[in-house]
């Protein structure tokens, strides 16, 4: 795996962490603004992947499936 592609796989664990975080959702204003930054930085992440990215996960990306994407970066959606 690139840094590249580490990096961005990091920042989906992220997303599903902030997602989970039960406390971060008392304060939905807060909450709201960390998804907002993680997700704007899993699209900088994105489109700093070596080209050409493979179409399997271009599609995850654009559509914004992000489970699906982890679930191929991991290995797990070849």
């Amino acid at each position: 795996m690139t840094r590249e592609a580490y990096e961005l796989a990091e920042a989906l664990r992220e997303r599903l962490r902030i997602i989970s975080d039960e406390s971060s959702r008392r304060n939905p204003d807060q909450h709201m603004a960390r998804l907002h930054e993680i997700s704007d930085r899993i699209e900088s992440l994105a489109a700093a992947l070596p080209q050409p990215i493979p179409p399997r996960l271009a599609h995850f990306l654009d559509r914004r499936s992000y489970d699906k994407a982890l679930d191929f970066l991991e290995g797990r959606g070849d």
